[in-house]
């Protein structure tokens, strides 16, 4: 039996004006001796004349290009230092200049801007009757395919309806705080799940104490690779322990910058690749208190690794691997708070079923359990996750996507116990939500999918994707829904 969908008439479409500077590098040491000897080699009125015309062209396009171009001055540097000169004494033209050539500029949505999740904004002042001020996470796709998070605030009105403030012009890349403090056993555990040898682990986690920083551990890496006997493969496999310890980073952005100005673009080598599908998910601790967690997973080109996204402010954020046996497959979400005193998350862990793992430990997920196979001919394929479940008097509700024929992408519904969640009270027969003529067209064509949606005014909210290229909304209601799903 179908359940009617509203389909609204906002829509958020890839835009190419959407740009930050990165670093670039031409490749290798000597085409970066090359062209620094070029810069040096200028004038001091040749170097201000040709700075002048940089920051003529882009001072307009990037908040503080200055500061871009002295931090990634500061990345090569070492190559003037190789050069015999010393790269203090340089003027700050020169750094300038030098900086401006080893920066791009990289268009964050220009490809694609897909795979929303909505939450409720952390400021809810200066509303009206019957409103509510909420933050859309979206995954956006630029050159080459590498995604990273982007946010829109907006306000839902009484009858539902969503209106979004127009984004800002001069995005921000945060400052990324290197300092971490690791746990060896949490560290050294990870390193197993990646089916690294403990006789390798040990050569180097002998090194360390009990907890240590990043320095620490490439200081231990170094020596391990200078004072061990180790063939060519065992030393490319403990230079990689500093790739795992870089998955971890806070990150800080400006206070004067809007909300949709903040970009979390990849910044360890596990994520270089992209940052895909952030579940975003308001978070109720036992004492009130309220963080905003996300899921999400980053990829390399190669391997993906499970992430987990940690703020209170949308400002600060904790970025950090989630361990265990079962965090290792794409579509985690995680429960708005705690079940019986324990952390609840769904996955699919097979790639293929939906499962519920419980945790003492946010960051641990030893446990699965499958409460949920393919049953419809829509999601003979497989069925997984959308989003974090939304808590109602009648159950969680937990948005799910199941593939079928043609590898069509649907969204559906399935209802879980509230004290028990691994026990599955009904779910939607027929799909919620499938694309139709328009949505089926884009960059991956018969998809619809979602990060997660949200309850307002008896009504789900869905934000989702079309095609894996723009962004639609649409609005369910909790009365039919619950009417018309096929209990057990």
């Amino acid at each position: 039996m179908s359940i009617q969908v509203k389909r609204k008439d906002i829509k958020f479409y890839p835009n190419s004006k959407r740009i930050i500077a990165r670093f670039f590098s031409p490749g290798g040491d000597e085409r970066e001796k090359g062209i620094i000897t070029e810069l040096l080699s200028l004038s001091d009125e040749d170097t201000r004349l040709t700075l002048n015309r940089i920051l003529t062209g882009y001072s307009k396009r990037h908040r503080n290009i200055t500061r871009v171009f002295m931090k990634h001055y500061s990345k090569v540097k070492h190559i003037i230092a190789q050069l015999g000169i010393d790269p203090e004494i340089i003027s700050q033209d020169k750094k300038l200049l030098t900086g401006s050539y080893f920066t791009m500029e990289f268009s964050i949505e220009s490809s694609a801007f897909f795979n929303p999740s909505i939450v409720e904004d952390p400021d809810q002042t200066a509303l009206g009757e019957g409103e509510k001020r909420v933050i859309v996470s979206f995954r956006a796709t630029g050159e080459g395919h590498i995604s990273s998070i982007v946010f829109r605030s907006g306000v839902i009105d009484k009858n539902n309806n969503l209106a979004f403030k127009s984004p800002g012009n001069l995005l921000d890349i945060p400052e990324a705080v290197k300092k971490h403090i690791y746990e060896k056993r949490s560290f050294m555990e990870k390193l197993s799940e990646m089916d690294v040898h403990m006789d390798l682990i040990g050569l180097v986690m002998d090194r360390l104490g009990d907890r240590f920083t990043y320095e620490e551990l490439r200081d231990g890496v170094n020596k391990t690779i200078e004072k061990e006997d180790l063939n060519p493969i065992q030393k490319k496999v403990i230079k990689d322990f500093n790739w795992l310890a870089k998955s971890y980073y806070e990150i800080t952005f400006s206070r004067d910058t809007a909300l949709s100005e903040r970009v979390i673009f990849p910044i360890s080598e596990a994520e270089s690749n992209g940052i895909e599908d952030a579940r975003f998910v308001k978070f109720t601790d036992d004492n009130g208190a309220i963080t905003y967690y996300a899921t999400y997973t980053a990829y390399n080109g190669f391997t993906i690794l499970p992430k987990l996204v940690e703020t209170r402010d949308f400002y600060h954020f904790k970025v950090m691997p989630l361990y265990g046996e079962h965090a290792k497959n794409k579509g985690m979400a995680l429960f708005p708070k705690k079940i019986n005193n324990k952390y609840a998350m769904v996955s699919r862990v097979d790639g293929v079923n939906n499962y519920i793992m419980l945790s003492d430990d946010i960051h641990y997920w030893q446990d699965a359990q499958k409460i949920q196979e393919p049953k419809y001919s829509w999601q003979f394929v497989q069925i997984g996750n959308c989003g974090s479940p939304i808590e109602t008097e009648r159950g969680w509700i937990l948005l799910t996507h199941g593939v079928g024929p043609m590898r069509s992408y649907s969204l559906g519904v399935t209802l879980l116990d509230l004290n028990d969640p691994s026990k599955v009270l009904g779910q939607t027969s027929e799909p919620l939500l499938k694309p139709n003529d328009e949505e089926r067209e884009g960059y991956v064509p018969n998809v619809v999918y979602t990060c997660g949606a949200i309850i307002h005014n008896n009504e789900l909210i869905i934000p989702y994707a079309m095609a894996d290229y723009a962004s639609l909304f649409a609005t369910v209601s909790l009365d039919e829904l619950f009417a018309k799903l096929e209990y057990y």
